[in-house]
């Protein structure tokens, strides 16, 4: 079953749950501008610093997940989780910097800004304080949202084209080992769900989710205003 085919899974019911919350973060300014090419070049250097910062805090996430797994099977599918930020989406970061000159030096060395912090911070502590599913939900944004956000992307006429600078990201979320990766972000989702979610629970899961993504946002508007 394909991504535009299946029926609808508990990341669909977070998204329509916390729909305002889930636009502002996937049709933000930052995002329409990659699209189109008209983005600031500052801006996006900002965003790639902060982002590398970001996931390191999100690879330490993973590895809390792994920690906090019941059996095997949760322990290899937040490993997963964790493989596919420090082989995939941070040799994307380091590969990406240097094209924007970049050195990987000079990005571990870079201050975190206020919106780094808060967005990385607040996915740990929801790990921290609760169980499994609650940290995969929190995590559930940035892992599937930039594979939705670099899968409309790339649909638009002259994104991929050589003359948009940002049609290298573009690309990279919008193919198909990343598209790969937040499908079975989506997949583990629903395995967590079965094993440990009620109708009850599911108000307070919708909290987490629209909360990361005013984070988000946040952290799209951070790289807009070049402000810590």
């Amino acid at each position: 079953m394909t991504a535009h085919t299946r029926s609808p899974d508990l990341f669909d019911r977070l998204v329509a749950e916390a729909r305002p919350d889930w636009s502002a973060y996937v049709d933000h300014a930052f995002v329409r501008g990659m699209g189109d090419g008209t983005l600031p070049q500052a801006c996006f250097r900002h965003y790639l610093v902060q982002d590398y910062l970001f996931l390191i805090h999100f690879a330490r996430a993973y590895a809390l997940a792994i920690y906090k797994g019941r059996d095997l099977r949760e322990m290899r599918a937040s490993l997963a989780g964790l493989k596919a930020i420090l082989d995939v989406e941070m040799d994307l970061h380091v590969g990406l910097c240097a094209g924007w000159g970049l050195p990987a030096a000079e990005l571990e060395q870079a201050a975190e800004a206020k919106a780094t912090m808060a967005y990385t911070r607040y996915v740990l502590e929801t790990g921290l304080r609760g169980d499994l599913l609650d940290l995969h939900v929190a995590l559930s944004p940035c892992v599937i949202g930039y594979a939705e956000i670099g899968r409309r992307l790339a649909a638009l006429p002259g994104a991929l084209d050589e003359t948009n600078p940002y049609r290298v990201w573009i690309a990279e979320y919008a193919g198909e080992a990343y598209q790969e990766v937040a499908q079975a972000a989506r997949e583990n989702l629903d395995r967590l769900a079965a094993d440990g979610m009620t109708e009850a629970r599911f108000p307070r899961l919708a909290t987490i989710f629209r909360q990361a993504c005013r984070l988000e946002a946040d952290f799209w508007e951070m790289g807009m205003t070049l402000a810590g």
